[in-house]
């Protein structure tokens, strides 16, 4: 049986804890790998020898940081086939998903490449006789990124891009369902020239997270995964007096107007709401039309669209829509969930449940379901499912719509289908909800803009990637100088007024 270990001081790590976990194939249900998982000694040692590293690190020019990420690029693009191939494996991705979630990392590493320019202070000449004022921007020193099973890649390039290029070292713990990418990852940077020990991937469970939250050496933690742990690091981490950037879950809304062309918005549900078997935090899981008109006929172009869908392996090819889901205890609780909303009164139009595909009986595959005239009471529409399930509540009017969006604990992303400016400036304005998409079904930001979840979707003041990630992994100093421009003498007391 193969076994994975951790990335430390710039090489495998063999991990001494006698502790594994089992990293499954998906597709078939088997055992593909045991994951070593960390003792909190071996989390410290790693976080010891980070905080070495990040001194010389930290003390690096900006530009020839930049230039790591540079390389990094061209050499995530040389073994994306390789990465996407064993992420597939592991998560059970399609393979061009796999290679879309490497590449969505992939731009946000590209945009580090700027950060020379996004690490520059203020200055002020002459603030006062003699006197100029200026800001420094200076990395945290060691901080840490938690990762979800969900985007093995994206996620932790995410978090690393960013730290790393504002001269942090990081430790990264990604999730033990999917570890094989993050290793690799940290591989690339090495032989991008990154020193060893900045970057260091240390895998376990909650023994392992709860030891980077009491490690006084870590300043900052990053984090994305569900909802009630969310919370937990952020409240844990706040108590121990580091910063922490931490995203939940979601339940988004597609409201689709009278207007919309149906058909349009029905492409776009389908491929919102199943791809990669629904098991993605901007998922859409809730398509609001309004009017029952507009239900009806959205209702009527689903269905087909629904039942073309074809469910598979990534080894199956190219033409596959979505794959397993990724352990079997997710299956069984997406299955609670549909039985559920059944038990509790929705129209469940097409069913799923009895999926079964030969020749890969014991995988984790759950076939899509598709609900109407779901109720906000219902478990299905108040749960994140994380799963190929749609919902469908029926709205009297856009203020209904917009309402059941706006009144829901989470905050993530929502989007609108309509062909009327006011209708789309008003609801882009008014929506308390993170991420907005008019005519648009996922509303993942670029890489230049920022990402991130209001209300229970969000724990912290700063977002990931652009702009706020070099916030988040950066502190400001600012220096007050004074240079006489003649001799004083004797001291003063006071400030002086500002001529």
């Amino acid at each position: 049986m193969k076994e994975i270990h951790h990335w430390i001081d710039g090489k495998e790590y063999k991990g001494t804890s006698g502790r594994f976990s089992d990293v499954f194939n998906p597709a078939t249900g088997e055992v593909q790998a045991r994951l070593s998982l960390a003792t909190k000694a071996e989390l410290d040692h790693a976080v010891e020898r980070a905080a070495e590293a990040q001194v010389k690190w930290g003390a690096t020019n900006p530009q020839r940081r930049a230039r790591v990420m540079m390389e990094f690029v061209r050499l995530i693009n040389r073994d994306m086939d390789k990465m996407a191939e064993a992420l597939s494996s592991e998560h059970g991705k399609t393979f061009p998903d796999a290679k879309g979630d490497i590449q969505r990392g992939l731009e946000v590493i590209e945009f580090c490449i700027g950060a020379p320019h996004l690490l520059k202070g203020e200055f002020t000449d002459s603030a006062g006789p003699g006197i100029d004022m200026y800001s420094m921007r200076q990395p945290l020193g060691v901080v840490a990124g938690i990762t979800p099973f969900n985007f093995p890649a994206m996620i932790p390039l995410w978090k690393m891009g960013p730290a790393l290029a504002a001269g942090n070292a990081m430790i990264l713990k990604p999730s033990e369902r999917d570890p094989s990418v993050p290793l690799m990852l940290a591989a690339l940077l090495q032989e991008a020239g990154l020193p060893d020990g900045v970057l260091q991937v240390v895998n376990g469970d909650k023994d392992s997270v709860d030891a980077i939250l009491d490690n006084p050496v870590i300043q900052a933690v990053g984090f994305v995964g569900s909802t009630p742990i969310a919370q937990y690091i952020y409240e844990r981490a706040a108590a121990t007096g580091k910063r922490a950037q931490c995203f939940g879950g979601a339940k988004n809304h597609m409201i689709i107007m009278p207007d919309a062309d149906l058909d349009q918005a029905a492409d776009a549900l389908v491929g919102a709401g199943y791809g990669a078997a629904g098991e993605r935090c901007m998922a859409i899981s809730v398509a609001v039309p309004v009017g029952e008109k507009t239900a009806d006929a959205l209702i009527e172009r689903l269905v087909p669209r629904i039942e073309k869908l074809k469910v598979g392996p990534y080894t199956a090819g190219n033409d596959v829509d979505y794959g397993p889901v990724v352990t079997k205890a997710a299956k069984e609780n997406i299955l609670r969930l549909v039985q559920s909303g059944i038990d509790q009164g929705a129209e469940l139009v097409i069913d799923g449940r009895d999926f079964n595909l030969q020749g890969y009986e014991n995988g984790f595959f759950v076939g899509p379901h598709l609900f109407d005239r779901v109720t906000p009471d219902m478990d299905i529409y108040k749960t994140e499912i994380f799963g190929p399930v749609l919902s469908t509540v029926r709205a009297g009017s856009y203020e209904e719509a917009i309402g059941l969006a706006m009144s829901h604990e989470y905050g993530n992303g929502t989007a609108i289908y309509t062909r009327d400016g006011d209708t789309a400036r008003d609801f882009a304005s008014r929506i308390n909800i993170g991420m907005v998409g008019i005519n648009v079904p996922i509303p993942v930001p670029l890489a230049y803009h920022t990402f991130g979840g209001w209300k229970k979707s969000g724990f912290g003041d700063l977002n990931q990637h652009g702009p706020d990630a070099f916030r988040f992994y950066t502190r400001t100093k600012t220096v007050t100088a004074r240079w006489p421009s003649g001799i004083k003498e004797g001291g003063e007391f006071n400030f002086r007024a500002m001529d």
